[in-house]
C-alpha cells in the first residue's frame, strides 16, 4: 500500500509539474543554426549551459561573429570561425550581424556589386565589419565606416545560400 501511495503521489507530482518542464528546454523560434554577434566587450564561454559550469575562454571583443548551433533555456552553443564551441547567455548576444573577412589574401570591397565595378577598400583577411545585407552571391558591408560590396565567398558570417535584406 505503501509503494502505491508513493506512485500515485509521484505520478500527481508530475503531471503538475509538466508544464514547467516542459518549458524548461523550451528553444527560440529562431532557426538554427543562425549567425548572431557577441553583444558585451567580454562575454565568458561555458563549458556547458549554466553558470556552475567552468569558462572555457573569454570573447573580448564587442561585435565577434558566432554561430549558435544549439539551445537549451536562455542558454546558446556557439561556434567561433576557429570552429571552437561553447555556451554562452542569451542576454551577451545581439541580433546584430557582423562578419569577418576570410581567404589568405586581401579581398577588394565594391562600389557596386561586380567585380568590374569601382574599388572602394582593399581589405585584409581576419579583419571584422558590420553586415547590412546580402543579396545570392553578394554582401554590403560596412568596415569601419566604409561601405561597399563584396563577394559573399570571402565573408565568415553569412550562410552561402542566405539573403538579406
Amino acid at each position: 500500500m505503501i509503494c502505491l501511495t508513493r506512485f500515485f503521489s509521484l505520478a500527481i507530482a508530475l503531471v503538475l509539474l509538466s508544464p514547467y518542464l516542459c518549458n524548461a528546454a523550451e528553444k527560440s523560434a529562431l532557426p538554427i543554426p543562425r549567425f548572431v554577434s557577441i553583444k558585451a566587450s567580454e562575454a565568458n564561454i561555458r563549458t556547458g549551459p549554466n553558470m556552475r559550469y567552468p569558462i572555457q575562454w573569454v570573447f573580448v571583443k564587442k561585435g565577434e561573429p558566432v554561430e549558435i548551433v544549439a539551445e537549451f533555456e536562455q542558454w546558446r552553443k556557439v561556434r567561433d570561425k576557429q570552429g571552437d564551441q561553447g555556451w554562452i547567455h542569451e542576454s551577451m548576444l545581439s541580433g546584430h550581424r557582423h562578419i569577418i573577412i576570410i581567404g589568405n589574401k586581401p579581398q577588394m570591397l565594391y562600389k557596386e556589386s561586380s567585380t568590374t565595378s569601382n574599388p572602394v577598400l582593399r581589405v585584409e583577411p581576419e579583419v571584422r565589419g558590420s553586415l547590412l545585407s546580402c543579396t545570392k552571391e553578394w554582401c554590403y558591408i560596412s568596415i569601419d565606416g566604409t561601405k561597399g560590396w563584396m563577394e559573399k565567398s570571402s565573408l565568415w558570417g553569412v550562410y552561402p545560400n542566405e539573403v538579406k535584406e
